[in-house]
């Protein structure tokens, strides 16, 4: 199953293995048990520190094993074959336990290290989803940090009576000691979020060491973010970058075009390439945390701005460049809320596959919901798409494609009125037709909504001036309404929301700090 160019890349990974880790696998019957041998095999071959051990532990299935650390359980499950996106987890897994040095910040590895009550997280996935490997792989370094804690990847596709007994209609779906944690689309910082509710001590005195004051804190890790703080570090000053997860949208993105100079690339690729870039210079990453509140400098008595983290760290900076980007947004309408995970969706390449075989709809008739659509269509039975406007808004050449296929129906002029459930699954969606006044119902197992996107400023409130939209108001350098605060990317009002336009602007807000800094010394 691995290539021998992948096998000769494990062999670069694991050469400083310093602890010896054993792959324990579940004795017994299963169809898929000889190609995961022959795969944990393969893998175990490239280097002396790592060893295949087959005995009866009593694991969830045949299907089923964990790292053993110098012959200790370290609390990291795979049940399923990690191939596809999963790969990479359970070689992060293997060469975290054996002492590759963690990516997790500080303060956040200590918060974890707090934890001092049994933890068992199950992560379902789908070996196509892109997102699901960053919740697997936080999860097994929080194994890897804490006794107390163990994390088990569960392939969906191969325990259908599991998924079903659960309700499971989208991944990744996280359950904490058999109880449902987070589902939907979901990334590390909401899962450090609700380790925070569910043990709010874990937060403040943390012991880390103060950052001295900061010239540029960016706060967001999308292109726009990233570019800042690549071009704030190049003029030699202090960067800190406050970032629930690197990358942001573009991270969902399947297929990027028209980012010039680069004919085609995916969102994962172009995220992966962009921290590389970011990680050639000396920036304070600072990730999988949120700015809770922002208290404005003093321009007066030259006082810094002070920045309120979700860790309990206050970071004190001279500049801030808001990145923050923007969210999936939300219909609003009865049903949504209570069905996200069972039949509610807002990324059609992660959830879409869960629907195979059923009939969707997709909320928005934009480019990004007729290219949700024509994806879909690949997978399910139909798709219906929902426009709220008497003609669709997408570019043309989309526009066509989609009347020309025969698993898409198109309904103009119609709005959504709530999304109906039935034992915990989504059955049909009610709408009403804008022309006649008529409400109707469509038999359906899923939607996906694609009605565009939501700044993410809710936290400036008060701070910076902000549109009725929820946009940072920006002048022709990246400045806000607040002096030493800047703005860049989908969550300012610049027009065009693209790739290439936040990475010029992010670049722009950079220029105009270290101008500020420069005058204001």
């Amino acid at each position: 199953m691995l290539s021998n160019d992948i096998l000769n890349a494990l062999k670069t990974y694991t050469k400083n293995m310093t602890n010896k880790v054993a792959l324990v696998l579940q004795t017994g019957e299963h169809e898929k048990r000889t190609e995961l041998v022959n795969f944990l095999t393969q893998l175990c071959s490239v280097s002396d520190n790592l060893s295949l051990i087959e005995r009866d532990e009593n694991l969830r299935s045949p299907i089923t094993f964990y790292l053993e650390v110098n012959k200790e359980n370290n609390g990291i499950y795979f049940s399923g074959i990690p191939s596809g996106h999963e790969f990479n987890s359970l070689i992060l897994a293997i060469l975290h336990s054996s002492g590759t040095e963690l990516k997790l910040d500080n303060t956040l590895a200590k918060m974890v290290q707090k934890i001092k009550e049994s933890l068992h997280f199950e992560v379902f996935v789908s070996l196509s989803c892109h997102n699901c490997p960053d919740v697997v792989q936080s999860l097994n370094q929080f194994a890897v940090l804490s006794p107390f804690i163990s994390s088990e990847m569960i392939d969906g596709g191969l325990f259908q009576d599991l998924v079903t007994e659960r309700n499971i209609q989208g991944i990744p779906s996280v359950y904490l000691n058999g109880e449902l944690f987070a589902n939907g689309k979901i990334d590390t910082a909401q899962l450090v979020d609700k380790l925070i509710q569910h043990f709010p001590e874990i937060v403040g005195d943390n012991e880390s060491e103060a950052l001295p004051l900061q010239d540029v804190t960016v706060i967001g890790g999308g292109p726009a973010g990233i570019a800042a703080a690549i071009y704030s570090a190049r003029k030699g000053l202090n960067v800190t970058m406050i970032a629930d997860r690197i990358g942001g949208q573009v991270k969902d993105t399947v297929g990027i075009e028209n980012l010039i100079s680069v004919p085609k690339t995916t969102g994962a690729e172009l995220t992966g390439n962009m921290q590389a870039h970011l990680n050639d210079y000396d920036v304070t990453l600072k990730e999988f945390l949120r700015v809770e509140t922002i208290e404005k400098g003093d321009e007066t008595t030259k006082s810094p701005h002070k920045l309120h983290l979700s860790s309990g760290e206050i970071i004190e900076t001279k500049t801030i460049i808001l990145a923050t980007g923007a969210k999936w947004r939300e219909l609003g309408v009865p049903g949504e809320k209570e069905n996200i995970g069972a039949g509610v969706a807002y990324c059609p390449h992660c959830d879409g596959p869960f629907f195979k075989g059923k009939d969707v709809a997709v909320i928005g008739g934009g480019n990004s919901g007729i290219e949700a659509a024509l994806d879909l269509a690949g997978m399910v039975n139909h798709v219906t798409v929902f426009e709220f406007l008497p003609e669709l808004k997408a570019d043309q050449v989309l526009v066509e494609k989609a009347q020309e296929h025969e698993k898409i129906t198109i309904i103009k002029n119609a709005a959504t009125k709530e999304v109906l459930a039935e034992n915990g699954k989504v059955i049909a969606l009610s709408y009403e037709d804008r022309a006649t006044g008529d409400i109707k119902q469509q038999a359906l197992s899923g939607f996906f909504v694609q009605i565009g996107l939501l700044p993410n400023s809710g936290f400036l409130k008060d701070v910076v001036e902000l549109t009725k939209h929820g946009e940072v108001v920006i002048d022709e350098k990246c400045q806000t309404s607040t002096p030493g605060i800047f703005a860049a990317g989908d969550v300012t009002t610049v027009p065009y929301k693209q790739i290439i336009i936040a990475m010029g602007e992010g670049s722009k807000a950079s220029l105009s700090a270290f101008d500020y800094i420069i005058r204001e010394s």
